[in-house]
């Protein structure tokens, strides 16, 4: 399932979050990244699904 959500975070960083952590900060906190720079949400979507 991880890999799935990996993949996920690689196209649509958001809803690898959303997956791993549903809606909360973390989400938000990626839409916001992923809004200013594509790179950046997709380096936090990684993080996160890495970190648990």
């Amino acid at each position: 399932m991880d890999i799935l959500r990996l993949l996920l975070a690689i196209v649509l960083p958001p809803l690898g979050v959303f997956l791993q952590v549903g809606i909360g900060f973390h989400f938000w906190l990626n839409i916001l990244l992923t809004l200013l720079g594509y790179i950046p949400g997709i380096i936090h979507a990684i993080w996160v699904i890495l970190r648990k």
